[in-house]
C-alpha cells in the first residue's frame, strides 16, 4: 500500500473502428503521462460506434499498449465494447501482464440499450492499495451508481465519459454532486475531437477533482491532451 497515487486522464485522438491506430495513441499517452494509472474515455479503443466489434482481452492488437504499460509500470483503463453475445460497454484494465475486463457499464443511454446490455454490478480495481471505483459516462449521472460504488470502499471514483461540446457543463456538474455527496476524489477522462453516433464535436475537459470538489487540474477541448495529478491519502 502506498500513500501516493499518480493518476492521469487522457483524451487521445480516436479513429472510429481503427483499434490498431487507437492502441498506438493510447500507448503514446501512457508513455507521456508518467503515471501509475492512466484513464481513457468511453469506448476509446474503437470510437463511440455501436457497430464496433468487441475488443477481447487477448486481442493481439492490444500488444503495443501492454508493452507501454510494462515499460512505464502503468495501468491503463481503456474503453471498449466487450463480450460477444451479449455485448457490453466496458473498461479494459491493461498492464504489463495483459488485459482484462474490469467493469461493464450499468446505466445505458436509450440509444445504447438497443445494442448493448447493462452490467450487473459496480466494480473496484485495486492498484497499490488504492481502491478505484469504476464508472462509464451515464453511470456518473445516476446517484445510485455512486452510492453503490462508494459502498464498496473506494479511494477514487474513476470514469471514462463522452459528451457533446454543447453539453460540456454536464460532467463537471455530476462531479460536483459526487464529491458533495461522498467526499471522494474524482478522475474523469472525457472524449475530445469527433466520433460516431452524432458526436461530431466532443466536449473534452478531462480532469481530476479533489474530494472537496476542487479541480486539481484539467484539460481543454483538444484531442491528445493528458493531465497528471498526484493524489495523497488524507
Amino acid at each position: 500500500m502506498t500513500d501516493v497515487l499518480v493518476i492521469a486522464v487522457a483524451q487521445p485522438s480516436v479513429t472510429s473502428f481503427d483499434v490498431t491506430a487507437n492502441v498506438a495513441a493510447h500507448a503514446a499517452a501512457v508513455r507521456s503521462a508518467g503515471a501509475r494509472v492512466v484513464v481513457f474515455p468511453e469506448m476509446s479503443l474503437t470510437g463511440y460506434e455501436f457497430a464496433a466489434e468487441p475488443v477481447a482481452p487477448d486481442d493481439p492488437r492490444l500488444a503495443p499498449l501492454v508493452a507501454a504499460c510494462a515499460e512505464t509500470g502503468a495501468v491503463a483503463l481503456a474503453g471498449a465494447p466487450v463480450g460477444g453475445d451479449p455485448r457490453f460497454i466496458g473498461v479494459l484494465a491493461v498492464d504489463g501482464g495483459g488485459a482484462r475486463v474490469a467493469y461493464r457499464k450499468q446505466y445505458l443511454g436509450a440509444a445504447e440499450a438497443a445494442h448493448f446490455v447493462p452490467g450487473r454490478e459496480p466494480a473496484v480495481l485495486e492498484v497499490d492499495g488504492w481502491r478505484l471505483g469504476l464508472a462509464i459516462c451515464k453511470d456518473t449521472g445516476e446517484p445510485q451508481h455512486a452510492a453503490d460504488t462508494v459502498a464498496l470502499g473506494i479511494d477514487v471514483y474513476v470514469a471514462g465519459v463522452l459528451e457533446g461540446a454543447a453539453d460540456a457543463h454536464v460532467q463537471p456538474g455530476r462531479v460536483g454532486r459526487i464529491t458533495a455527496d461522498h467526499r471522494v476524489p474524482v478522475a474523469l477522462a472525457s472524449f475530445a475531437g469527433s466520433t460516431g453516433e452524432g458526436f461530431d464535436a466532443a466536449a473534452g475537459g478531462s480532469g481530476v477533482w479533489a474530494a472537496d470538489g476542487t479541480l486539481l487540474d484539467g484539460a481543454g477541448t483538444e484531442p491528445g491532451a493528458v493531465v497528471r495529478v498526484t493524489l495523497r491519502r488524507g
